[in-house]
Parts: structure tokens; sequence; C-alpha cells
């Protein structure tokens, strides 16, 4: 699904619609489940300017000179501007593009239409939406604020891998990026959140960091280096070890059984 990289690539092409006024705005009944209706977002976006883009973890960020516009992606979600795909290819869901598939979108009064594509129809837009629930942002992470992901106040807490799914603790962390930073790290992602040694709480926070820089610069979450052996009988392509596989917070999970303890 796509992750905050992926978001995040959806923000830097909405972007280029800074300036632009919406002529007219449509959803579906899929996308419009979050609003009190399907015509709530054509109501609402009719004659807005868009005055700038942002994002909270997997959430994206339409600032206009009226309500904030919000767009969640779900698990095959895509934005497309005139043709222009947020991921390369389409890569989440079926790789192709059909017209039946998209849920919603706005048009420009210069022409332009901004449109959700999401074959799974598990996008949603939002008006105003609510940012108290979510954690800190993952692009961004400052140590203070990965500290505050690794404290526990009472008993041992999650594992971690779960820990770091949790988007009311860290917003942004999907399954791919959580697996890459913990295979990057040498941890076992069945480990309790509360028991990561000092040496282990560093590591991860190194990770964490370079993890979301190397794989940003790659094209996204799915370019990790353990994906060559994320498959039932994969080798982990660091040391050879056999690569273990296991639901951890409710997420397919791979891992190394040599190198991540």
């Amino acid at each position: 699904m796509p992750e905050i990289l992926e978001v995040e690539s959806y923000r830097e092409l909405a972007h280029r619609t800074v300036g632009a006024q919406i002529m007219r705005g449509w959803a579906d009944s899929y996308v419009a489940k979050k609003l009190v209706n399907s015509q709530s977002w054509p109501r609402a976006v009719k004659g807005l300017t868009i005055t700038g883009t942002c994002r909270r973890g997997k959430l994206m960020l339409i600032e206009t000179d009226g309500p904030e516009l919000g767009m969640r992606f779900g698990m095959t979600g895509v934005l497309l501007i005139d043709g222009t795909a947020g991921i390369d290819g389409l890569f989440y869901g079926p790789h192709t593009f059909r017209p039946g598939w998209v849920r919603g979108g706005l048009e420009f009064t210069d022409g332009r239409k901004l449109l959700m594509h999401d074959p799974r129809r598990l996008a949603r837009f939002e008006l105003q939406p609510d940012l108290s629930e979510m954690g800190p942002d993952a692009l961004g992470l400052t140590r203070r604020e990965f500290d505050g992901i690794v404290r526990i106040t009472r008993g041992d807490g999650p594992a971690i891998k779960a820990r770091l799914l949790d988007q009311s603790v860290v917003a942004g962390v999907g399954n791919l990026l959580g697996d890459e930073m913990l295979f990057r790290a040498g941890i076992d992602p069945r480990t309790p959140t509360g028991r990561l040694t000092t040496l282990q709480q560093s590591a991860l926070f190194r990770a964490f960091g370079l993890t979301m820089r190397t794989l940003k610069k790659r094209g996204g979450s799915h370019l990790g280096d353990h994906m060559v052996a994320r498959f039932p009988g994969g080798l982990c392509p660091r040391d050879g070890g056999e690569m273990r596989i296991n639901t951890i917070g409710g997420r397919t999970t791979y891992w190394c059984s040599r190198h991540q303890n």
C-alpha cells in the first residue's frame, strides 16, 4: 500500500496546482465515506483556490483559501494530474489505469484535473481533517520524538514492529518501511518495545533516518534491501539466513533468522 514516501510523492505532484482555482469537484460513494455524503465534496471545494500542500504521515493535505482538503490513499490509491501519476508505473494495485477506478477529484479553471485512482475503493476524501490523534511525522522525526516511540511506561509494551505501525505514535510508517528499518537495525520485530536495549534503540533511530532517506531517493518503500527475499523460503540478501514470516501488528512481517535478534 502507499506509505509515507509514496504519499510524499503525491504531495509533490499536487503542489503543481498551487495558485489554481477549483471549477468543480466530484466524489463517488466510496471516496466520500468520511464525508456527510458524496455531495459534500463538490459543494465545499467549488471556487476554492489552492494555496499550498502539506502532509502528516500518509494523509495528504491540500491547503486552500477555505477549508483544508485531506486525501487518504488506502491500499491502492494513486494520485494523477492529467495522466501524470504520483507513483511511477502505478506500482500499487494492478499496474494499470482504468477510468472506472477513478473515485473522485478536482477540475481546475485552467483545464487540469487532479484524480484519485483506486481499484480497491479504500481511498477517502476529508474536509478539515482532524490531526489530533496522529503522532509526529515519520519523515522529519527528531531523536526526542523517536525516544517517545520507544518509551514504555507500563509493562514491556507491544512488539516493536507493531509500535512502529501505530499511527498515533508515529505517523507514516507502513508495513514495508517497518520491516526495512528493523532489517537494517538487526532487530527481531517481535521484540517487546520496552525490552530494547540502549544500543538497539540507537541502531533503530539510525536505521529509521537512513531508510527514509535512501528509499526516498530510490523511489519508494517497495525498494528496500529486504524486498528481494520477501517470499516464503527467501534467504536474507545480507547473510543468507532463512527469512521468517509471521503476522505482527496485523501485518505480514518478514525478518532474517540470523542477523535480526
